[in-house]
């Protein structure tokens, strides 16, 4: 049972909603794994997967949404959320600085010891250069160009983390209507990112020939920047959510943790694909 205590710290009562958010997650990447072995049913399960995951974060989000609202929530409180969201953003960097060194081990140290050795007998036609599909795979591919969508890309995510800035200057002086327009545009800028980068894939795969099985190239390419549009994805729904509150004025120029939390993730991904748009498609 929740307790609520004006000078003290505000324990909520037992939820459900982590136990469901821990099985969405292990849904979805089950389905994922699955779909990847080449079994249709995965894209069944994935679904599955994402349907509860949405459900957790309407049910759980909502009811943090109605406690913040209800005054329950004083600055110990919010600075437990802080320390929460930090962790939480270390702990996302910790996850795409795996992937970022797996790309440099793959390019600056194994590939080149590979081509150091004698491989006449294994792999008469290696070559030690990047971009590569490895020794023993005869895959021809075209490399992702930073110039076209990924430079667009690349645009409209540093614009959108001016506007979210923009906006949260709007909310912190009060003035509801930029804030609302800054929101707005900050939301349309995720949604056009993703919307290029779907086309991206979608030519990549038709034209370029470049898939995920394209040696250690394609898998390094999709698995860095799927997971950052997986991330894009998440922080759009967030900023939607925050957009729909900026709206219905729950936020106070002194109190708005949650409009932060969401500012800083969107900032997160803006860095994480500057590292992406540097080392996958430039360098």
């Amino acid at each position: 049972m929740s307790t609520h205590n004006p000078g003290g710290y505000y324990i909520p009562q037992p939820s459900s909603w982590p136990m469901i958010g821990s099985l969405a997650l292990l849904t979805t990447a089950t389905g994922f794994i699955i779909f990847l072995s080449g079994t249709k049913s995965g894209l069944a399960v994935l679904a599955l997967g994402l349907g509860l995951l949405t459900i957790m974060m309407f049910g759980w989000f909502g009811g943090v949404i109605r406690e913040s609202e209800s005054g329950k929530y004083n600055a110990q409180v919010d600075l437990s959320f802080r320390w929460s969201m930090s962790w939480f953003i270390f702990s996302e960097i910790m996850f795409f600085a795996a992937f970022f060194g797996a790309l440099f081990y793959a390019r600056n140290m194994s590939v080149p010891w590979l081509g150091d050795i004698d491989n006449s007998l294994l792999w008469p036609n290696y070559k030690p250069s990047w971009p590569s599909v490895g020794p023993g795979l005869e895959t021809q591919f075209t490399s992702m160009s930073w110039t076209g969508i990924p430079l667009i890309n690349t645009a409209l995510l540093l614009t959108s983390g001016v506007t979210l800035t923009w906006a949260h200057h709007a909310l912190r002086a009060n003035q509801r209507g930029q804030l609302a327009l800054g929101m707005f545009l900050t939301v349309a800028l995720g949604l056009t990112f993703l919307c290029f980068q779907i086309y991206e894939y979608g030519h990549a795969y038709s034209e370029l020939n470049l898939k995920l099985s394209s040696g250690i190239y394609g898998a390094t390419f999709y698995m860095l920047t799927g997971f950052h549009g997986f991330h894009v994805t998440v922080g759009s729904i967030m900023l939607i959510v925050i957009f729909f509150r900026c709206l219905k004025g729950h936020f106070k120029p002194d109190s708005h943790f949650a409009f932060e939390a969401v500012a800083w993730y969107w900032h997160f991904v803006d860095v994480v694909w500057l590292g992406l748009f540097i080392f996958v498609y430039v360098v």
